[in-house]
């Protein structure tokens, strides 16, 4: 049986840490020509580039993302473009402005083309300094101090007021702070926790940017895509949250994951030099209350610390150089 093309999936922002991990996962289970990737720069993969249709796409042109998506009419649409927090706190007016308004012309676009489901990730950083640290509840005190934050949480507003004015099956999860090997860090403060994998296989010493004793929420990435996935195969009826879902895995601090890596490397070093991410790690929780997420679709992640660990170190000495 043949597929239409209202059956493809459209990823915007294919080449970010989670978008293309989800761009090769969806490949593999739908056929790579079903699954259009989108990004502002051209794939530094070749996986990415040769094994599926690839567009060139900047959110922020409407004309450009309504092209694409007339000419694809996907069935789901993945928006993962934004500004992660250490780097939108920089550039903030740019910060807003990609993460807002690039959420404004995939909802417009999604209404007026007749999309079925869109899919669009908020964060941790929806939380602020009052909101309670510990087993953070689903519904609480939000009020982000980074631009990322706000950004998050006005988006989870508009997706919610686009289900109930347009219909439409708007979907979305707070990530935790996400770790993966096929990815470098991409300018989030939880980025300490994927880099310092790196640093412990290369043999080199890891100079943290967060004090030792920082418990922050965090995901193994093959979790990311199932809670994505889990939550996008959902029957409808069973979303009953349409802001976005608290998402847990595990919590630790950069202290437990070096213990963690210096049970296969006990030479293994770690220096402790926080900086301006140390506020925004203080703002966020410590750990994810996610017993909605649980309850309404069954999430269940399949991954601790140690079992991270062990998975992110086979995975990472592979792809050394010989």
């Amino acid at each position: 049986m043949h597929s239409t093309p209202s059956d493809t999936i459209l990823i915007i922002g294919a080449g970010g840490q989670l978008g293309l991990e989800l761009t090769h996962e969806l490949r593999q289970r739908y056929g790579a020509s079903q699954v259009v990737a989108a990004d502002v720069r051209a794939p530094k993969d070749a996986e990415t580039a040769q094994s599926g249709p690839f567009e060139l796409l900047d959110v922020l042109d409407k004309n450009r993302l309504e092209e694409v998506m007339r000419q694809y009419r996907p069935k789901q649409v993945y928006h993962l473009a934004a500004l992660l927090s250490a780097t939108a706190e920089k550039n903030p007016k740019f910060g807003w402005q990609l993460n807002m308004d690039g959420l404004f012309n995939v909802l417009d676009a999604s209404v007026d083309l007749g999309v079925q489901q869109v899919y669009w990730p908020s964060s941790i950083a929806v939380f602020g300094p009052d909101t309670p640290r510990d087993n953070t509840p689903q519904l609480t005190i939000m009020n982000p101090n980074t631009v990322y934050g706000i950004s998050k949480l006005a988006g989870e507003q508009w997706c919610e007021w686009y289900f109930r004015k347009h219909g439409l099956d708007v979907r979305s999860l707070r990530y935790p702070g996400l770790i993966g090997y096929k990815s470098l860090p991409g300018g989030g403060t939880t980025d300490y926790a994927v880099d310092i994998y790196h640093k412990a296989v290369a043999g080199q010493p890891y100079e943290c940017f967060l004090k030792e004793d920082s418990y922050l929420p965090m995901m193994y990435m093959p979790d990311a895509l199932k809670s994505t996935l889990d939550l996008m195969h959902a029957p409808a009826d069973q979303i009953k949250i349409r802001s976005s879902y608290n998402l847990g895995a595990m919590s630790f601090s950069p202290k437990e994951i070096t213990a963690s890596i210096q049970r296969h490397l006990p030479d293994f070093q770690v220096t402790y030099k926080p900086d301006s991410r140390q506020q925004i790690a203080d703002s966020w929780p410590a750990s994810i209350d996610d017993s909605r997420a649980r309850q309404d679709w069954g999430w269940q992640p399949d991954f601790d610390l140690d079992k991270m660990t062990d998975d992110m170190l086979v995975h990472l000495k592979q792809l050394q150089p010989a």
